[in-house]
């Protein structure tokens, strides 16, 4: 999955380790691919200084069918909702065409001394609504 094309987009192949006993993907690898293919987007955003801190806040999981050893995966990243504080992500894993799994993933942005909840930076909502659908 080398050839990818938008930032956006990511792929993997899945590994033994996040096999459960019955051969399926273990439910906590999605959650730790979703996040890989938040930061592989998140990578992307204009740099800012004294920008906050991100932490997710909300992770739902729906599982469409299992993934299984060396199944090869893409990934895509879709803003679904920017808050005042927030931004819920939605990550789509598919394999052959097929949808596999849905990631919500919803990350506050947070100050970096108090770890308090702050408004998002005028120019990172600018950059995310690039990726609105």
């Amino acid at each position: 999955m080398d050839e990818i094309e938008r930032v956006e987009v990511s792929g993997l192949v899945v590994a033994y380790r996040d096999i459960g006993p019955t051969g399926e993907m273990q439910a906590a690898a999605y959650v730790i691919y979703a996040e890989e293919a938040v930061r592989h987007f998140w990578r992307y955003r204009p740099p800012l200084e004294g920008e906050p801190l991100y932490s997710p806040t909300k992770i739902e999981v729906r599982l469409h069918q299992p993934l299984r050893f060396e199944d090869q995966i893409r990934m895509t990243v879709q803003v679904d909702k920017i808050g005042g504080k927030s931004v819920g992500f939605e990550v789509a894993m598919e394999k052959d065409g097929q949808t596999a799994a849905e990631i919500d993933v919803t990350w506050t942005a947070r100050d970096a001394d108090s770890g308090e909840p702050v408004a998002l930076p005028e120019d990172i909502r600018d950059w995310l609504y690039r990726y609105v659908p």
